[in-house]
């Protein structure tokens, strides 16, 4: 006779199915805000890919990323990752040239720089908002700096990822996947993470802002990647760059993955000392993305 399967620990799961079931709401009222935002930029937020899903998504993988936060203080993380998929829809399928890509890039910096956006840059007056949002904690005054300057690396990264596109169309010519790698902040995480830092960080956090977003660029590159594994066929099927393309077999970008890991693991471990929240943050933006895209991905149908 085969022996009955050994009884759940009962009091265990009901703790954690509590837990996650925080979390949940967390990320329901994060879908929920999200919703209303995007709902005020028909413009930017009326095509096909964003959907209910994608804001549910985001708000799950912030709320999961964060567990410990309030949904106010995840609101202005919700919202920041709501401007990097519209920048990247902007620059990935709207721009049809140089010409539309410059037009995106100073509208966003000129909302970054408290400079006054166009009626109809309805991106940069997203970001304009999120801006205000920041300048409400008394620690965006000094540190408004690091924040900018992300807002323009992953800008200037997404617009050398049309670029490359470009080169492909007319000539072929694809990156290499050190430069690919390179390029990572075109993923907008890292101008994701300064910004929740900023406002719901403590003073630990804003005094290690700069080795945090040091780990927070390693994050990035991984994330890059478990994004290529996970998105292969659809940026087939968009015609956009995917590092797999990049390299002789996909065992090579897993290969990778794993290096960055272990020099990740290296740059957390200080980090666990001074800002232990933090380097949990980072560790959670890993954990979960690897499961998140082992079966689905972000956006909707194009």
């Amino acid at each position: 006779m085969t022996a009955p399967p050994l009884a759940p620990d009962v009091p265990g799961e009901l703790a954690a199915a509590a837990d996650q079931g925080r979390i949940c709401a967390l990320a329901a009222k994060g879908q929920r805000d999200l919703g209303k935002q995007a709902g005020r930029y028909p413009a930017i937020f009326g095509a096909e890919p964003f959907d209910s899903a994608l804001y549910g998504s985001i708000a799950m993988a912030i709320a999961f990323g964060a567990p410990w936060c309030t949904a106010e203080q995840l609101r202005i993380t919700n919202r920041a990752v709501l401007w990097g998929f519209a920048a990247d829809w902007h620059l990935d399928v709207l721009a049809t040239s140089r010409q539309d890509v410059e037009r995106v890039i100073d509208g966003c910096l000129a909302a970054a720089d408290g400079r006054q956006v166009a009626a109809d840059d309805f991106l940069g007056q997203l970001l304009a908002e999120l801006r205000d949002d920041l300048a409400t904690v008394p620690a965006f005054t000094e540190l408004r700096g690091v924040w900018r300057r992300e807002v323009e690396l992953a800008l200037t990264a997404m617009a050398r990822e049309w670029e490359w596109r470009a080169d492909r169309a007319e000539s072929g010519l694809l990156p290499s996947l050190d430069d690919y790698l390179a390029n990572a902040a075109n993923l907008a995480c890292t101008v994701v993470n300064v910004a929740h830092w900023i406002y719901s960080g403590d003073e630990a956090t804003h005094r290690h802002l700069d080795q945090l977003v040091t780990a927070s660029d390693e994050v990035q590159r991984i994330l890059r990647l478990v994004n290529d594994l996970g998105t292969y066929e659809r940026d087939l099927r968009w015609g956009d760059l995917n590092a797999i393309m990049l390299v002789a077999d996909r065992s090579d970008v897993e290969q990778m993955i794993d290096r960055l890991v272990e020099n990740c693991r290296a740059l957390l471990a200080p980090l666990e000392r001074s800002c232990p929240v933090q380097a949990a943050y980072l560790a959670r933006q890993i954990g979960f993305s690897s499961g998140f895209y082992r079966a689905t991905d972000f956006w909707g149908v194009r």
